[in-house]
């Protein structure tokens, strides 16, 4: 539920902010976003996809399935 929920806000706070630098048309503004998004995403996009499978796999080996 955590790395799900981390993946869901992170993305949808990454989509705000592109949306409003975007919205300002400047180049500049736009380019530093972009950047930030992707090292953003790499971060807790990345995190989380490593960590769903392995405590999934956690959770099921605890469950005895």
């Amino acid at each position: 539920m955590i790395g799900a929920s981390v993946l869901f806000g992170t993305g949808l706070g990454i989509a705000y902010f592109l949306f409003r630098a975007e919205r300002k048309e400047e180049p500049a503004a736009i380019a530093a976003t972009r950047r930030g998004v992707v090292i953003t995403d790499y971060v807790f996009t990345a995190t989380a996809a490593i960590a769903q499978p392995l405590t999934g796999l956690a959770l099921v080996h605890l469950g005895g399935s």
